[in-house]
Formats: structure tokens, C-alpha cells, sequence
């Protein structure tokens, strides 16, 4: 049986982006409403439900654990020529994690 939880968070971003995988100095920590029972494997869904600011905002997920996430916006990275500068207005994000 799936267990299915919901929530939003209003982020933004103030940092470069980030190019070095792995670093998740600059990411945001979300905390479920309710942990999920230990040893779950959790995936979460997340979107951009404003349009605050010009640029997208393409939304980076990282250590998804049955308490919670990281995740942050990192603006165009397509290569060492073409790159936004990372910082975006406040937006909210809503998002779905269940178990899997």
C-alpha cells in the first residue's frame, strides 16, 4: 500500500548556479509532514506553481529520504557559453512524495 503526502515551499535563489554535482551547500531541507516508515523508498514530484520571475527556474531534487529532501532552483546551465546567473525571484513549488 502506497502512502502519499503533499506540501508546498516558497523558494528562491540568491546563489550562482551550481555546477559541481553533489554540492547541496546552497539547496533548501523539506521536512515531511509525517515521516514515512523507515526503509521506505520515497520519490518526489515537484513544479514551479508561480511565475515570478523571467527565467526558469529548473528545480533540483537530492537525498530523498523517508524524512524529507533537498532541493533547490538552478537556473540554464547547457554549457560553459550559455548560463543563467542563478538568481530567481521567490516562487512557490508544490510538491507529491509518496512510496514506491
Amino acid at each position: 500500500m502506497s502512502m502519499v503526502q503533499t506540501g508546498k515551499v516558497d523558494l528562491s535563489s540568491n546563489q550562482p548556479i551550481e555546477t559541481r554535482g553533489g554540492n547541496t551547500s546552497t539547496f533548501t531541507r523539506v521536512d515531511f509532514p509525517t515521516p514515512f516508515p523507515s526503509g521506505s523508498q520515497v520519490i518526489v514530484l515537484a513544479q514551479t506553481q508561480t511565475f515570478n520571475g523571467p527565467e526558469t527556474p529548473g528545480i533540483r531534487l537530492h537525498d530523498v529520504t523517508p524524512e524529507g529532501f533537498l532541493i533547490r532552483f538552478n537556473e540554464v546551465n547547457v554549457n560553459a557559453n550559455v548560463r543563467s546567473d542563478g538568481r530567481h525571484a521567490t516562487e512557490t513549488v508544490g510538491w507529491v512524495a509518496t512510496t514506491v
